[in-house]
């Protein structure tokens, strides 16, 4: 049958299988992002994204085991969602419903997101959720398209 995929709070384990997720070579290639060292790491997580009021996050459990997370940010005056999940939940619509579950919460809109255009499976996850393309933003040497989730 189909798998639970549920969004709880993070917890201190987590942030050791996030670790290991933003440290997976194949995941790092796609999303052109490098990954932090462990200290890097842990102080980005404690400080930026627990340690702000602004930034809502989710852990996002499958069958009970974390699978990864999704948070919203605020840069300026435009709210960000990004995510990021474990290679073994990859391609089968776990992101997705993630997704869908966490745009249920977090309400704000427009909602932006701005992947790397080589990351084709986070363009059609955002695609499936209602973002549409609004255009190409740079980030260093690297083309990203940008996304809109509109008001509904």
């Amino acid at each position: 049958m189909g798998e639970e995929v549920r969004l709880r709070d993070v917890e201190q384990d987590d942030l050791e299988v996030f670790y290991q997720q933003e440290n997976d070579p194949e995941a790092t290639s796609r999303s052109l992002f490098a990954p932090r060292e462990r200290d890097r790491f842990m102080t980005h997580w404690a400080e930026r994204i627990l340690g702000d009021p602004e930034v809502f996050v989710q852990t996002v459990t499958v069958d009970g085991e974390t699978a990864g997370n999704l948070v919203a940010w605020w840069e300026e005056d435009k709210r960000f969602v990004g995510y990021w999940f474990g290679r073994e939940y990859w391609g089968r619509g776990i992101g997705t419903k993630a997704l869908q579950l966490f745009l249920q919460v977090e309400k704000a809109r427009p909602l932006y997101a701005d992947p790397y255009e080589g990351n084709t499976g986070s363009v059609r996850l955002l695609e499936r959720c209602g973002f549409c393309r609004t255009g190409m933003i740079r980030h260093g040497e690297n083309e990203h398209i940008m996304l809109v989730l509109a008001d509904t």
